[in-house]
Parts: C-alpha cells; sequence; structure tokens
C-alpha cells in the first residue's frame, strides 16, 4: 500500500534527540530556544513561541490577544475541527463563513457579510487549509477596517508563500502544527509566531502556568511548554523543510499533469499562492467510490474532512447556510504527495485514479449525491 503520508525522521533527528538526552534537559530549556528563534527567522517574524501542539498554540494566541468571553471569531467550517475548538477553549464563540469554491479556504467576501452582520467579532481566524494560503490581502484589510485581529492557522502550511511573504508573518499572530504527518514534525508539538512583543510574551507565560519570574505567577496559564526533545527534533526537521517542500511541489506538478483530463478535479493554485501542499487534495462527484477503488489498488487516500464543523455533533447549536463548505465536504479525497514518493509510485497513483473511469463502481455512484462519512 502506498501511504498516503510517510514522516522522514533519520540520522539528524536521532543525532538532536541524543544530544539532548545527554545533556540532561529534556524539559524547556535552550534547545527549545534555539528552535524558536530558526523558526522564527524561517517565518520572517520577530518572535516565535513553542507549545505542545497545534491546538493549544491557537488556544494560548487568543488569550494572548485578549480574545475571550463575549467574543466572536469569525473562521472557517472547512478544517480540522481543532481550528474551532481553540476559540471555545479561548471562551469565545466561532462564527463560520463559507469558503471559495476553488481553493476551500476562507471567503473573504463571505466574512465581510458576517462582520457587517455582527458587533461582537475580535478575530478572523484564516487557515491555509492542504498547504494553500488563504487570500490574506482582502482579509487583512476587512481586519482593519473593523478593527479586529488577524490570526492565521498555519497547522498545515509551513513555508507556504502568499505574494512572496512566508504564511507566519501575515497577521498578528499565527500558530503552526508539527504533527507527524504535517510538512515538517517535532513528534507532537507547535508554534506561534508574531511581530508584537507583547503578544509573544503573553502567550509564554500562558503557556508556562502564568509564569513571571521564578515561582511568581501574574495570571493563571497552563502547561502548554514544548519539551527540549521535541524541539531537537524540531530543528532537525526545519533545515530540511525547503527541501521536503519542493519534493512536494514536485509530485504535486506530476499528478496535476497526469490527471488533467482524468476522472478527477485536481487542486488549483490561484496567482500569488505558492502551496507547500500538505494534501494533495482532489474531487470527484463518486469520492467514496473512488477512495475504496484506490484501496483495492493498494494506494491510500483521506478524505480531510468528511463532515463541516458546523455539523458535527460537538457543534449542536450552530445554525449556517454554507453550501460550498458542505457541497465540497462530500467530493474531497487526498492523495499522496509527500517527499518520499518514488517516480514508480507517483505513476501507480495516476494509473489507479484513471483506471477508476473503467472501473466497475463507477455505475454504482449518484452524482452530488450526500454521504456522510
Amino acid at each position: 500500500m502506498i501511504p498516503v503520508a510517510n514522516p522522514d525522521v533519520g540520522a539528524d533527528e536521532r543525532e538532536g534527540v541524543l544530544r539532548v538526552l545527554e545533556s540532561g534537559q529534556l524539559a524547556d530549556g535552550e534547545e527549545v530556544r534555539a528552535f524558536e528563534r530558526e523558526f522564527a527567522r524561517f517565518c520572517g517574524t520577530d518572535h516565535a513561541v513553542a507549545t505542545t501542539n497545534g491546538t493549544t498554540a491557537l488556544h494560548a494566541a487568543f488569550e494572548a490577544l485578549g480574545i475571550g468571553e463575549g467574543d466572536a471569531v469569525v473562521t472557517t467550517p472547512f478544517s480540522f475541527v481543532a481550528s474551532a475548538n481553540s476559540v471555545r477553549h479561548a471562551g469565545a464563540e466561532p462564527v463560520f463563513a463559507d469558503v471559495e469554491a476553488d481553493t476551500l479556504n476562507l471567503d473573504p467576501e463571505r466574512v465581510a457579510e458576517v462582520l457587517d452582520e455582527r458587533d461582537d467579532v475580535a478575530a478572523i481566524l484564516a487557515v491555509h487549509l492542504y498547504g494553500m494560503p488563504a487570500d490574506v490581502a482582502p482579509l487583512r484589510e476587512l481586519a482593519d477596517e473593523h478593527d479586529v485581529f488577524l490570526v492565521e492557522d498555519a497547522a498545515q502550511a509551513h513555508g507556504a508563500e502568499y505574494e512572496g511573504e512566508t504564511v507566519g508573518s501575515l497577521g498578528d499572530a499565527a500558530c503552526f502544527s508539527f504533527y507527524p504527518t504535517k510538512n515538517m514534525t517535532s513528534g507532537e508539538g507547535g508554534m506561534i509566531t508574531t511581530d508584537d512583543p507583547e503578544v509573544a510574551e503573553r502567550a509564554r507565560r500562558f503557556c508556562d502556568h502564568g509564569r513571571t519570574v521564578g515561582y511568581r505567577h501574574g495570571s493563571v496559564g497552563h502547561n502548554f511548554r514544548m519539551t527540549s526533545l521535541c524541539a531537537a527534533i524540531g530543528r532537525a526537521q526545519l533545515r530540511k523543510l525547503s527541501e521536503y517542500n519542493l519534493a512536494r511541489r514536485g509530485n504535486a506538478a506530476y499528478l496535476s499533469d497526469r490527471l488533467a483530463d482524468g476522472p478527477v478535479e485536481p487542486p488549483t493554485e490561484p496567482p500569488g499562492r505558492r502551496s507547500v501542499f500538505h494534501q494533495y487534495t482532489v474531487r470527484s462527484d463518486h469520492r467514496d467510490l473512488l477512495e475504496a477503488h484506490l484501496a483495492d489498488c493498494d494506494v491510500g487516500s483521506a478524505v480531510y474532512y468528511p463532515l463541516p464543523i458546523h455539523e458535527q455533533p460537538a457543534y449542536p447549536d450552530v445554525d449556517a447556510d454554507l453550501p460550498v463548505a458542505e457541497r465540497e465536504s462530500d467530493r474531497v479525497l487526498s492523495l499522496p504527495v509527500h517527499p518520499s514518493l518514488s517516480t514508480d509510485e507517483l505513476e501507480r497513483v495516476v494509473e489507479a485514479v484513471r483506471s477508476f473511469e473503467t472501473s466497475e463502481r463507477v455505475p454504482e455512484a449518484t452524482a452530488g449525491e450526500r454521504v456522510d462519512s
């Protein structure tokens, strides 16, 4: 089976972990500070604050921005549920706006409608879905016009670019995840980037029990600290990230070229946006049957995400009309695009997808049928 994800962890990561083990400083320490400095430099920001994972990074960022009870945050329904959950963790209310049909990222026109309707919005949370940057410029304009924060959920977009600028440097704060399937990993971990020194300091304190100095605590916080072991892995991965992203883009180009006239809709890359293809996500009206066909061909695939957040059981009270997100959640399917794919494996993926046109499964499908997975 060709896996849909395949983390690449090798000698450099092992060397880093051994270095930390030999130092005896396993928890938060200078290794983490070094990772923060290097990641801030990579993103082009003044500050970076390491956390335990992408969800805690988002939670801490909202706390650092002063967003909480009584506030609303406009965000996308088409994301991993952590995007909206983090808003709730901070005590605020996630409010959903529909997504662009081409990129499935937050639609600025729909965001504008929400901002015109409500006076309690404190922030816009833009997710760079699948490694594709959201349309940041109009979102930044809306944020400035309505005097609200712009926060980037860049959990899937390490190294992606918008108009030549690296994501993570485009909002008032940005958050990354280093989960094993991401473009780079630290085993588990997250990072907040910002140019605002006060936001960085408040986030750092919140992630360390509100600690100011020694055992003095100026506020209530959490233990969201990254370990030195994770930071050592992350530093090694960061050195390889540009190479990884180039490989993903090359694999994506190969797939798009070979699938251009096939039975699926390949992803698009609008002008000015440079994706790092955390996922290579195609669309098909026969998605579930295609997924089963690929499994028969020993090609892994996955659905990200089969249910929009506003339709999740955890959000029973949300009443929202979001037709694009609802329609496309039944059509998306992610194919292998990770850096370790060989040319032979890429060709097997292409052949498996193209053979779906003549497979026995196709007549069973009903175009446009909604299937809750």
